[in-house]
């Protein structure tokens, strides 16, 4: 049984993605593993899981700080 995790930065405030677009995603990961690996689709798991860019580092700042200088 594969399980997918998709880790996700959204800003600060946002809704991060809309109930749609998670759908659209599992859908096609799911179809990803039925596709190339020939899994049963009832058997794929995926998670998604949003995080505040605060809760996310990179170049040891926070992905709210590389966003912010990157719109600069």
């Amino acid at each position: 049984m594969p399980f997918v995790n998709i880790k996700m930065a959204k800003a600060v405030g946002s809704p991060g993605a809309t109930a749609d677009q998670k759908a659209q995603i599992i859908k096609g990961v799911t179809q990803v593993l039925v596709d190339v690996m020939g899994k049963p689709p009832q058997s794929v798991l995926v998670a998604i899981e949003e995080m505040d860019s605060d809760s996310w580092g990179k170049g040891g700042e926070t992905l709210t700080v590389n966003w912010a200088k990157s719109k600069v």
